[in-house]
């Protein structure tokens, strides 16, 4: 028995010994909930809410998740809802979306440090603001950081160049308004660099041409100048966009590997390197809009895997050669408005179906009333040789005359230089206004919107996706029991939909539909494989396709099967239906639904190049998950049929085209808002009611007579209100004068905040 008893006392003090995992658990949840204080508590981290168990076990969401390991925290990613809207900043004010003013960056950046064991750590769109605190680098596990789209300013600290693991830095949509950082070639092991869309000025920095680990380098959307080096040293770069900044070099030699290369919207001089024919790997190239001169290498043509090539809006000049080759792959072209002359080779005949060539604007000698006299390119670059000429001259008087005023300046010079430098430090330092793009989606120039359907060149965060599987007809058959009637689904103008069981076990949906007009199988694999690389959560994923084409005649057309994820249950119009009282949609269910299909559009519209527009939004399209998360389906079709290529046949420009479509997706979303209104409309009755019953939603007796019971019985006044001013605003019969779909998602935002507000007001009461 003693020795039992002894052996019971080793066991208990060796116990004892343990180290306490439950504290350390406990400590980590803590830092947790203090974030989301800090925070103030964002909708995504609801189900933070009263919660007391394990947080590792959470499960994730499209805005929110947790990873560990060793009972720490070493994944923590968190989306919000604060998206930037150009209408924000006046003066030195802080966006009403952005964190409350008492938000103090530098002590979230320290509470942050107390999760030791980070390795990923995304925080998106969740109002942040400020500059960027030092105490970032005590994170000193973290390869992966992503900040983008908040409204941080100022530089980016130093200390980060501490962080040696870094592989990812992901700065995106802010506003850091100092130079680029010139000590990044310190991150060792840093493959994507992405510091877009923010006020960066200064000079490319040369020590990014040393680090042999980039994968991306994005700095597009800034206000860089000077010269760009040599980047044939970064032999592992893939993607370089450098869009729309004032580097005025000539082109510097490129990495073999390099696949998209986006250099428009600079001022870029001098001929196309020869070198750049030799890029095997190269399928985007887009140097329009900058200086350049010469006549291109016709190489670029030719290159095997090259898709895209823009060089509108140069200076260019010279003939093409009479056997000018064009790669296999290539599906756009624009060399427009340049000074070329001759003849237009063979395969950039605007008769080809294999790709889409834009040749406006030059003055090649075909019988086109869009293109100029031969004289006028002549003359042209005449003027400027001459031009450079007289340049030449004068500036050697000039200098010399200058010389003696510079002597007498100088002086004044030096004292001015002190009193304007402390004032230049403090007017950079502002938090100053972002100044708004014309354009929809950035790329307003009707070349590159003409493109919609051949680009590749998604967002940078789809580079790497794999291409759409390719399935045979038999395969098809296999699925669906050779389309059996037990697998039909439904049919609708977009052909008829069957559910399919893959190989693998998964469920997928198979539509078929055909092609009036037949397009080269090429022409359709692009368009294809394009739509299947837009990827987003609120949408419905292309999986793959199949293009059956045999036995038909020419004029039959192609028969295409688009192998689409399944979303198991049902469409949103269900859902609205008094058909099924089991199913009807609080508001704030309505609300989730309708910002995500907002994001899906607005992510279409914006977030791929050129933007997708024309989108069928209709409220059977939006389909719901087991989650009832929202995938808007039947989105970019006008890419494949016949409907993009006959609205180009009446002639309309390639600019009011996307407009319209643009402006139209809009006007359809707001039918969206109005049926989830008041339920769904009757078919073709849509605008009908809309002219006749819109006016009652000014009032609230009006409103009690045609919104929805389950709306008025679940809603804020307030948050009402506000979705019935966007959706009158969308259904606006003039055109200029519909909301963009940013101000769209932002008021629905907006509005679901509100209605946050209000449904925790009233369990608070109730409560009590």
């Amino acid at each position: 028995m003693r020795l039992l008893y002894l052996l019971i006392s080793v066991i208990l003090s060796w116990v004892l010994c343990l180290p306490s995992t439950h504290e350390l658990q406990t400590s980590q949840s803590q830092v947790l909930l203090q974030l989301r204080k800090h925070l103030e508590y964002p909708s995504s981290l609801e189900i933070w809410e009263n919660y007391y168990g394990d947080f590792c076990n959470l499960s994730s969401s499209a805005h929110m998740s947790i990873s560990c390991q060793d009972n720490s925290v070493t994944e923590l990613k968190i989306m919000g809802d604060k998206l930037f809207n150009v209408n924000d900043f006046n003066g030195f004010a802080i966006p009403n979306h952005t964190l409350s003013e008492s938000f103090s960056i530098d002590s979230f950046v320290t509470t942050l440090s107390r999760l030791p064991s980070l390795r990923v750590l995304n925080l998106v769109s969740l109002g942040i603001w400020g500059p960027l605190s030092d105490k970032i680098h005590r994170l000193s596990s973290l390869e992966s950081l992503d900040l983008s789209s908040n409204f941080i300013f100022g530089s980016v600290p130093p200390k980060i160049s501490t962080m040696v693991k870094l592989h990812t830095l992901t700065l995106e949509d802010n506003y850091f308004n100092d130079t680029v950082p010139d000590w990044l070639d310190s991150l060792s092991n840093l493959t994507i660099l992405s510091l877009k869309n923010n006020r960066l000025k200064g000079r490319f920095p040369s020590s990014i041409c040393r680090m042999k680990t980039l994968t991306v380098i994005a700095l597009s959307n800034n206000e860089l100048s000077g010269n760009l080096p040599d980047m044939d040293t970064l032999i592992s770069l893939h993607v370089l966009d450098l869009r729309e900044n004032h580097i005025g070099s000539e082109l510097p030699m490129m990495p073999q590997g390099l696949v998209t290369a986006l250099l428009s919207k600079n001022s870029f001089s001098g001929e196309i390197p020869a070198q750049f024919g030799h890029l095997g790997q190269l399928q985007h190239l887009d140097l329009s809009f900058n200086c350049l001169s010469g006549t291109p290498p016709s190489a670029l043509f030719s290159l095997p895997n090259i898709s895209y090539l823009n060089l509108a809006s140069n200076m260019l000049s010279g003939a093409f050669p009479d056997q000018l080759n064009c790669g296999g792959k290539l599906g756009f072209v624009d060399i427009s408005n340049n000074k070329l002359t001759g003849d237009l080779p063979s395969c950039l005949s605007s008769t080809s179906n294999e790709r889409v060539v834009e040749f406006n604007g030059n003055c090649f000698s075909i019988d086109s009333q869009h293109q100029h006299q031969a004289s006028y390119c002549k003359e042209a670059l005449a003027s400027s040789k001459q031009s450079g000429g007289r340049e030449t001259v004068m500036l050697v008087g000039v200098i010399s005359g200058a010389v003696l005023v510079l002597v007498l300046l100088a002086f004044a010079v030096l004292s001015f230089r002190r009193r304007y430098r402390s004032r230049r430090t403090f007017e950079h330092n502002i938090f100053a206004k972002a100044v708004p793009d014309d354009s929809p989606n950035g790329f307003c120039s009707e070349l590159i919107a003409n493109a919609r359907f051949i680009s590749q060149a998604a967002k940078l965060e789809t580079h790497g996706a794999p291409v759409s599987r390719i399935f045979s007809l038999e395969q098809l058959k296999e699925a669906t029991n050779n389309f059996d009637l037990s697998m039909f689904l439904g049919e609708g103008s977009m052909g008829k939909l069957f559910k399919g069981k893959l190989e693998n076990g998964a469920y997928v949906a198979i539509r078929s539909l055909t092609i009036l007009k037949k397009y080269s199988i090429q022409n359709l694999k692009v368009r294809l494989d394009f739509l299947s690389k837009l990827h987003h959560p609120h949408l419905v994923g292309l999986l793959g396709y199949c293009i059956d084409s045999g036995g038909q005649d020419d004029s039959s057309g192609n028969r295409i099967f688009l192998i689409n994820e399944y979303v198991s249950s049902g469409n949103y119009r269900t859902y609205l239906s008094e058909n099924c009282p089991e199913k009807v949609l609080k508001w704030s269910d309505r609300l989730a639904i309708l910002i995500g299909v907002a994001k899906a559009v607005h992510f279409l519209h914006t977030g791929v190049i050129p933007g997708c527009f024309n989108n069928r939004l209709k409220t059977n399209n939006i389909l719901l998950d087991e989650h009832r998360i929202a995938k808007l389906s039947d989105y970019g079709m006008s890419i494949i049929t016949e409907e993009s290529e006959k609205l180009e046949a009446k002639g309309e420009g390639t600019k009011s085209w996307n407009r319209t479509n643009m402006e139209g997706d809009v006007y359809n979303f707001g039918f969206i808002l109005l049926e989830s209104l008041v339920g769904p409309i009757v078919s073709g009755k849509g605008e009908t009611f809309l002219l006749n019953e819109m006016a009652s939603f000014g009032s609230q007796d009006g409103r009690r007579k045609i919104v929805d019971p389950i709306i008025l019985t679940t809603c804020s006044q307030e948050s009402l209100s506000i979705v019935v001013s966007i959706t009158k605003k969308c259904t606006c019969p003039e055109v200029s004068a519909r909301p963009s779909f940013e101000d769209v998602l932002w008021n629905l935002q907006y509005a679901a905040q509100v209605q946050a507000t209000a449904d925790a007001d009233q369990r608070s009461d109730s409560t009590s």
